[in-house]
């Protein structure tokens, strides 16, 4: 028989995470990249953008050689999860996720200077983020790294993403930050499910026809690069609104739903 200890052990072991230790485990993850070099965000940020393209690869080869039928749209939004399932298991930077990430510990600490390197890291990592996006989107346009077969059903997803006006935008692209945050803040819990978690959660932003501001750009990038899609129009019926709706979606709702669970249980700082 298991004496005492053994049992305490045991439920230890197997008990669930609190709130708190969640906060505590994604707070100290954020506050390692805030302290890490600026090339490596930057490197492993463009890493990102080029990976993130697999979403829009995995779509396009669902829709090419999938039947035209009623149920292709719910199996290949499937592939939109492979660039996530890539960028996050690979531990890359990806902006969305920073939004949650980095501002737990400036909740946790708030000082000007928390909030600057929070700020910095952001443009990094977006800023690669959007590097990587247009050297994959040029390389599918241009280059024969994908089959031919493939690029009528990118253009048509790339035209479906950027096509909404900026208010539609904008508000498609508030459950996209949502349901990034939410992967994040269930990750700890999930040991030996991450896959499931990311793959589920990334699917409804694509069933949903959510925005999200890395994979959209993709997108935005592919048509920009061959002439179809002005700059102007890039930035203000795509890229600005979606990426203001996934910063609320990610950091001003869930971030502060988030720590409005622990803000009372968090030990006072010095």
């Amino acid at each position: 028989m298991a004496n005492g200890s053994d049992v305490d052990t045991v439920v230890e072991d197997t008990e669930k995470l609190s709130s708190l230790h969640i906060f505590e485990v994604i707070r100290r993850d954020g506050q390692e990249e805030l302290d890490r070099p600026k090339a490596s965000l930057f490197w492993s940020g463009i890493a990102a953008g080029l990976m993130i393209s697999l979403s829009v690869l995995g779509e396009a080869i669902f829709r090419t050689y999938l039947p035209d039928a009623a149920w292709r749209y719910l199996l290949e939004n499937l592939g939109y999860s492979l660039g996530f399932l890539v960028v996050i298991l690979g531990r890359m930077q990806l902006f969305t996720e920073n939004t949650i990430t980095t501002v737990l510990p400036v909740m946790r600490e708030p000082s000007w200077s928390m909030f600057q390197g929070m700020l910095l890291l952001w443009g990094i990592v977006l800023f690669a983020n959007v590097i990587g996006a247009f050297l994959v989107a040029t390389a599918f346009a241009y280059g024969s790294y994908i089959p031919s077969e493939l690029l009528p059903a990118i253009t048509a997803l790339s035209e479906h993403a950027t096509g909404f006006a900026p208010g539609v935008a904008f508000q498609r692209a508030i459950p996209a930050g949502i349901l990034v945050a939410a992967i994040v803040w269930m990750l700890p819990q999930s040991e030996g499910f991450e896959f499931f978690v990311i793959l589920i959660f990334t699917w409804l932003i694509a069933a949903g026809d959510f925005t999200h501001i890395v994979a959209g750009s993709v997108e935005m990038a592919f048509l920009m690069v061959q002439g179809a899609l002005p700059l102007d129009q890039a930035l203000w019926n795509f890229f600005v609104p979606v990426l203001a709706g996934n910063v609320l979606g990610g950091t001003a709702i869930f971030a502060l739903l988030a720590f409005g669970q622990v803000r009372r249980e968090l030990p006072k700082t010095e």
